[in-house]
């Protein structure tokens, strides 16, 4: 079984994450292989909130280039996660 803190990486903190919170929606870095299920487990165990929907995506690296070196970024996944109505809101900004 996998532990929370090794699925959910880190919050995704942009200016469109941060406009969603107001709809009880929050952005999460999440590890590759974590699905919908072991998300919404996780973000529960952690946050003690009840999850009513996770979204996934996967984004890939971008194109870089130093020099004369060129290569991509790594690619990573973002997970969307809704609360239900009358949850308490996540502390992020603590």
């Amino acid at each position: 079984m996998k532990v929370a803190h090794d699925i959910i990486l880190k919050p995704l903190i942009t200016e469109k994450s941060t406009n969603l919170m107001s709809e009880n929606k929050y952005s999460f870095v999440v590890r590759k292989d974590a699905n919908k299920i072991d998300i919404k487990r996780a973000v529960e165990e952690l946050f003690s909130v009840k999850v009513s929907d996770v979204n996934t995506m996967r984004v890939k690296g971008k194109f870089r280039r130093f020099g004369v070196h060129r290569g991509y970024r790594p690619g990573w996944k973002k997970a969307i996660v809704t609360l239900q109505e009358g949850s308490k809101p996540i502390e992020i900004f603590e």
